[in-house]
């Protein structure tokens, strides 16, 4: 009871408002705020949880959503003279699961509930952009008059004839075949239509090509599709009560393998069966959404299909979000932020390319999309669907992988029957149900991969004058017999810019290198004709920029240039394209310096398609997903530029990634080839990777990480601190480390508890000024992480803000 009930009015209302800043109290995940409910506001329509307002907060007024609301209960000691009113009710609404997914994250990620909620709502429709009131006509109450000229009859005789639902002045005159308003004005005037305003968003810009990637074909499902499809529908109990049961299944299955196919055909299965559920469908990078969008957008046409993503306008972003919140569109395709689509009601979930970094965001809120997607499913008590030809670890982990690899399967003649039924989608004893594609369809086989040593390619690229080439002879003849006949050919560079070491000529007797003066990391070298010197040095970490010194600032000798990236490379093979007579839109390079904006993407990606370009060079963005038939040749220009970072992860990825643009190679009608340069062709991940083993990739190395008791193995969260001044940071962090280690050894430390690693300097200690120390925790169990950080969040000690990151599973240790 408040201390104040003698004195209150318990007619007033309050709600509780999570605001959309960093605030957060002591041991809290969010701090709510409350505040009272103008009478006003509460006769247009009672609040409800999930409704967007704007607040008070100080001397400002800033948004946040509503997450309680109640009578005088909610004041506890609390004067009611000193709480504030709400100031607007802006009219966005976030369903009820929505709020209890961003709970979730807050806890999970460690971050305040405010800055959650304020990540779930997309930056347009909280400004309301687009949004304007529209005159509309709608038929009168009257009866039309007898006396009324010829003309002005037959057109209200035709207006008649048409639907009874509202239209602007312009759109009916062009429904009727008028040339002019005249007509219009007049039936306006004689009361037989009727003036009313509503409340429209308007947009600009498309959200797709239009049959700039072939469109959607219809496919005869092959019978490994069929049965994933009837398997999942039997599992989530379709076409029974059992409709709509929680499930998450992981679907493994080769490129080209048709796993699309089978996302169209749970969607369209799952909607019919629940006419007012809605499906979500993630892919990893804005790249991928044109061919997507537009496969998924003819298919269900019927339905309704948004696309969410980061690279529309912002007045296309709120029509498309007013669209789904509205149900009427129940298909949403996007990106990683898609996975907080306001549908009333989800039906189903699919993660498309599961195992890609991209899903993790790197900023505040720090979650991954496709852990985020199978809690949101839990929540709303659907299935999700999990697919990739190299799935995660961690996925591959829970759903038994490691239990069917061909390695187990020699070392015993018989598995159990519950081993049996987990690779089958039965129950076994695993967390996902797995699902397995195992060849491609229409008989199409998996590309030849060719591993070629740098080290020879390079002896025999000096003797035939091509001293400094990156595309190396046996690629480069690939290369050119490829496009001689017509098809065309992928090259990834996983590396952007024209050389990533700029340093003093003179080597080890001076060791000068141009680095950034933010960040202990080099300076990587751009072409830009618009300079005069032709070319400038940019920090990758930072972005800041500098243009490059004429000579070594230390002895006045002259600089040398090492190392390449896309550009070097897309310079390189300009000549080729010329021997061949093919102009310089035949090359292509797609990489963050060439596609600033994502209709620039959109633009490449049809250009290939259509064939008008012939090659494409590009970083890992044209690895995966993309489906392009005529391509006949893939190449890695090096497989070594992630493989030797300090990151346990590095050998997953680049098996990952070779696998993936691999797989762009060929497919019904003709087998492709791939041809891999590296300068270790004996490493397990390459030589896996080009025998398609994954299955024996992810069984070694799911081994040797329980062996270092790392993830999937373990689970991790990592703490960063940063500050300007070194000695601070360190202080900082040493003090944390040792508290975290008190805590751990008084909860149990040993094998079944958390170990606290640290504090270690990160590869790159120094990012845009800021010094960073790193801090591990490592237990068995997520929960046993997530006791560690609650209590160091209760003691104030572990906070989300300017000065620490806290990551939990993160994918990135640099």
């Amino acid at each position: 009871m408040s201390l104040f009930s003698g004195s209150l009015d318990a007619s007033r209302r309050y709600a509780l408002v999570a605001v959309e800043r960093g605030i957060e109290r002591v041991g809290e995940d969010g701090a709510e705020l409350l505040y009272e409910i103008p009478g006003v506001m509460e006769a247009e329509g009672a609040f409800q949880v999930g409704e967007r307002v704007g607040v008070p907060l100080g001397k400002q007024k800033v948004g946040g959503v509503v997450v309680g609301v109640g009578g005088t209960e909610l004041l506890g000691d609390i004067d009611p003279l000193k709480i504030r009113m709400i100031a607007k009710r802006t009219g966005a609404m976030l369903p009820g699961p929505l709020v209890e997914l961003a709970k979730w994250i807050a806890g999970y990620y460690v971050c305040p509930l405010g800055m959650v909620l304020g990540t779930m709502v997309p930056s347009a429709v909280k400004r309301e952009i687009g949004r304007r009131e529209e005159v509309v006509l709608v038929r009168g109450d009257g009866a039309a008059p007898e006396k009324m000229a010829s003309a002005v009859r037959a057109l209200w005789e035709k207006v008649l004839v048409l639907s009874s639902e509202a239209r602007t002045p312009i759109a009916l005159k062009v429904e009727l075949g008028e040339s002019t308003l005249r007509g219009v004005n007049k039936l306006v005037k004689l009361g037989l239509l009727r003036e009313e305003m509503r409340e429209v968003i308007r947009s600009r810009g498309h959200v797709v090509h239009e049959q700039a990637f072939g469109g959607d074909k219809t496919v005869t499902l092959s019978e490994e599709q069929r049965g994933v499809v009837e398997g999942i529908l039997a599992d989530v109990g379709a076409g029974s009560e059992r409709a709509g049961k929680f499930g998450v299944h992981l679907l493994y299955g080769v490129t080209g393998s048709g796993k699309t196919e089978v996302y169209l055909r749970l969607i369209r299965s799952m909607l019919m069966e629940r006419a007012d559920a809605s499906a979500i469908v993630l892919v990893p990078e804005i790249a991928l959404t044109p061919q997507a969008s537009e496969r998924f957008s003819q298919r269900f046409a019927d339905l309704g299909v948004a696309v969410l993503h980061s690279g529309l306008s912002a007045s296309r972003r709120h029509s498309e979000w007013a669209r789904v919140a509205s149900g009427e569109a129940r298909v949403v395709v996007g990106a990683r932020s898609a996975v907080f689509a306001p549908v009333p009601r989800l039906g189903l979930v699919v993660v498309d390319e599961e195992h890609d970094t991209s899903y993790k965001q790197d900023q505040l809120p720090r979650y991954h999309a496709r852990d985020v997607a199978i809690k949101r499913a839990q929540i709303e008590g659907c299935a999700v669907v999990l697919g990739s030809a190299t799935p995660s670890l961690e996925s591959w982990a829970n759903a038994g992988g490691e239990r069917h690899s061909p390695q187990r399967h020699r070392a015993t003649e018989k598995e159990s029957e519950g081993e049996r039924a987990s690779e089958k989608g039965g129950a076994g004893r695993s967390k996902y149900r797995i699902w397995k594609l195992t060849k491609r369809v229409g008989g199409g086989e998996l590309p030849r991969i060719k591993i070629v040593d740098m080290y020879q390619e390079r002896q025999e690229a000096r003797q035939l004058g091509l001293r400094d080439a990156s595309v190396l002879p046996t690629l480069r003849r690939a290369l050119h017999a490829t496009l001689k006949e017509g098809s065309q050919a992928i090259l990834l560079l996983n590396r952007r810019g024209f050389a990533t070491y700029v340093g003093c000529a003179g080597g080890a007797a001076c060791g000068w290198v141009l680095v950034c003066d933010r960040c202990d990391a080099r300076m990587v070298l751009h072409r830009d004709a618009s300079l005069k010197s032709g070319e400038l040095v940019r920090c990758h970490h930072c972005l800041s920029e500098c243009i490059v010194p004429r000579v070594c600032p230390n002895c006045s000798r002259g600089l040398v240039r090492l190392g390449a990236g896309t550009q070097r490379v897309e310079e390189e093979l300009r000549p080729l394209m010329e021997d061949l007579s093919l102009g310089p839109e035949a090359l292509i390079r797609v990489d963050r310096d060439t596609m600033r904006t994502a209709q620039d993407y959109f633009d490449a990606l049809a250009t290939f398609a259509s064939g008008r370009a012939r090659l494409m060079l590009g970083t890992q963005m044209i690895a995966k997903g993309l489906d392009f038939p005529g391509v006949r040749l893939v190449g890695v220009v090096s497989a070594d530029t992630g493989l030797n970072l300090p990151d346990f992860r590095a050998g997953e990825r680049t098996f990952q990634l070779i696998s993936q643009v691999s797989g762009r190679a060929g497919r019904a009608d003709s087998r492709g080839v791939v041809i891999i340069q590296t300068m270790e062709p004996q490493n397990p991940a390459i030589v896996l990777a080009a025998e398609h083993a994954f299955e024996r990739f992810a069984a070694t190395e799911i081994a040797a990480r329980r062996q270092f008791g790392l993830p999937p193995a373990a689970r991790m969260a990592r703490v960063v601190c940063r500050d300007e001044k070194q000695a601070l940071v360190r202080t900082r962090a040493v003090a944390l480390a040792e508290w975290m280690r008190a805590w751990a050894s008084r909860h149990g430390s040993g094998a079944g508890g958390v170990k606290v690693r640290g504090p270690a300097e990160p590869p790159v200690t120094r990012i845009a000024d800021q010094f960073r120390l790193g801090i591990e925790l490592v237990a068995p169990r997520a929960g046993l992480v997530q006791e560690a950080l609650r209590a160091a969040r209760a003691e104030g000690l572990v906070k989300s803000d300017a000065k620490t990151a806290v990551d939990v599973d993160p994918v990135n240790l640099m």
